[in-house]
């Protein structure tokens, strides 16, 4: 195992710390329990977004804690979930009196334990609604899901969701506009290799070098099938296919496209992939109106991609084009 590391056991406190001097600006970490806040947290009179997840996704969950994106997010050690003391003490820190809106993964233990904070919470009469993401149309259940996971889509939504409760939106439309796009948005990813958690000194799973996995999840889950290696085009249909028919997306539809890398992969191929996946969708009378692209949603060194696709209208395009200031995603400001 090569990484630029100390010990395993370290690897999330000493990013977090390395995240609060770099962005000091932005956020604040707070450490026992660990959770990431946006600078001015509590915004009054204001919805609180939060969100979280297993660490080795970077920059989600915590790059996207700011203005118009998340107020909060809960870091678990790699691949694993954040407990309810963090998402508990999370929701305290960004509640401003409107309610707190949870954006949460479909993998079990993120649901069980985002499901037991929002208790504890609403004990304590913070008011707090939640979402499941579940746009992965690889596979129905996995290893750590029932039902599909969450993927690419939760990257679009707390950026809309955190821009429509930036807005003023009250929870129940904050809620509703989450939802939304859950609902319009699907994803398929594929991968080239495997990574390698800190804790196991070994890859998660064997690929040989002329193999390709096609549906793998964000943890190394199994996918729809491995076979051998293919083109770019090649590769690029068998993504965008199943995406398409299962919305299903139609022609005269306008779409956000989110080409995304796995951590390990150049930006110069994520975009001949984005040029790929414009063809596809020229070719089916599908408009991309929004596009995203880039290593937004990883699983640290994995090199591969997915593909997300969400169906726009005028709200979620208005809401898309609001301003946002995070260590990861900023425009407009």
């Amino acid at each position: 195992m090569k990484k630029l590391i100390n010990a395993p056991e370290n690897v999330v406190k000493e990013a977090l710390a390395g995240m609060a001097d770099a962005h000091s600006d932005l956020i604040r970490v707070h450490y026992d329990p660990d959770y990431i806040v946006r600078a001015d947290a509590p915004v009054q009179g204001k919805v609180g977004v939060i969100s979280g997840g297993g660490s080795g996704h970077e920059p989600m969950h915590g790059g996207f804690v700011g203005k118009g994106m998340l107020d909060a997010a809960c870091p678990g050690a790699v691949f694993t979930s954040p407990v309810p003391d963090q998402m508990l003490a999370a929701t305290r820190a960004v509640s401003g009196g409107k309610g707190v809106l949870h954006v949460v993964k479909n993998y079990t233990g993120d649901v069980m334990n985002f499901e037991m904070a929002a208790e504890l919470a609403a004990a304590e009469g913070i008011e707090v609604a939640s979402v499941v993401t579940n746009d992965d149309v690889a596979v129905k259940d996995s290893l750590y899901t029932a039902g599909r996971r969450g993927v690419g889509v939760t990257v679009l939504l707390e950026k809309i969701a955190g821009a429509a409760a930036e807005a003023g939106a009250d929870l129940a439309e904050v809620k509703r506009i989450a939802e939304k796009v859950n609902a319009q948005g699907r994803s398929m990813g594929m991968a080239l290799t495997s990574c390698t958690v800190p804790h196991a000194g070994k890859p998660t799973f064997e690929l040989p070098d002329d193999e390709m996995e096609i549906g793998i999840g964000i943890h190394g889950e199994p996918g729809r099938t491995r076979t051998k290696l293919a083109s770019a085009t090649e590769i690029a249909e068998m993504l965008a296919g199943p995406i398409l028919e299962d919305l299903p997306f139609q022609s005269g539809d306008t779409v956000l496209a989110f080409v995304n890398g796995m951590g390990g992969t150049p930006l110069i191929e994520l975009y001949l992939m984005y040029n790929e996946l414009h063809r596809i969708l020229k070719g089916k009378g599908i408009t991309i109106g929004r596009r995203l692209v880039g290593s937004y949603i990883t699983s640290l060194e994995m090199a591969g991609c997915s593909f997300t696709l969400v169906k726009l209208d005028d709200e979620l395009t208005r809401l898309w084009d609001a301003p946002v200031h995070t260590p990861a995603l900023r425009w407009g400001m």
